[in-house]
């Protein structure tokens, strides 16, 4: 399936995939931009980032997490099988709105994890095997096109149907991913006002940093999607 756009023939599946990189640049700016417009905006509590995620973590029972640092911008996580929550330098130390709004965020999985929260189970569960499979996928199709080629069609398919159900996997994290994300951010920011950390004036601010961070999970979620339909059209051809 294809158009013809300028004299070139473009397939609609390229456009597609095209699109989605653009969108997940745009995204990645986005939250790098949010980011540091309110990382120079000091929270009138003077709360750091590593204390706001103690105050949110110990209001609800979860006294027991440790709060670590840990190298890079922007790494930080909640680490499930070690029940316990890492923040980056700037977001451990600093007083910022950004800081305070990324640790409450992480605080938001270790509550989710507490309460047993599905889809965050869910995520947990499947995310080493796609991430196994997600690898696999590429040379399986790879492997079944040149298979196709050399005039053994039903194997050849076979091992490309392989890879496309591996790239479906990826897809569905992708899609269970998000919900617990946005889930995380909306936690965050109860938990924010709730604890007295950031006032009603500053919750704009906290909200726009998560926003932006849930639209790089948007955009994994559309280039996900793109490449299966490019490889769905492939396949189609095959």
């Amino acid at each position: 399936m294809g158009m013809y756009i300028g004299g070139m023939y473009w397939s609609l599946s390229y456009i597609l995939l095209a699109a989605a990189f653009i969108f997940t640049i745009a995204a990645q700016r986005k939250v790098s931009t949010q980011y540091a417009r309110y990382a120079s905006v000091r929270c009138r509590s003077g709360i750091s980032g590593q204390q706001a995620a103690r105050i949110i973590l110990d209001s609800h029972g979860l006294n027991s997490v440790p709060i670590g640092m840990t190298r890079g911008r922007l790494t930080d996580h909640y680490d499930p099988r070690k029940d316990s929550l890492s923040l980056s330098p700037e977001v451990y130390g600093d007083s910022s709105i950004s800081s305070v709004a990324v640790a409450a965020h992480e605080c938001g999985h270790a509550m989710q994890e507490a309460e047993g929260y599905a889809l965050l189970r869910i995520r947990d569960f499947i995310a080493v095997p796609v991430s196994f499979i997600s690898h696999a996928a590429i040379p399986l199709m790879i492997i079944g096109i040149i298979v196709i080629n050399a005039g053994m069609y039903t194997e050849g398919n076979l091992v490309f149907n392989i890879g496309i159900y591996a790239f479906i996997a990826v897809v569905i994290f992708h899609l269970v991913t998000l919900p617990v994300e946005i889930n995380a951010s909306r936690r965050a920011i109860g938990e924010l006002v709730q604890n007295n950390i950031i006032y009603e004036e500053e919750v704009g601010g906290a909200e726009s940093v998560l926003r932006a961070a849930a639209m790089t999970y948007v955009a994994a979620l559309a280039m996900a999607v793109s490449n299966l339909i490019r490889l769905l059209l492939i396949r189609g051809n095959n």
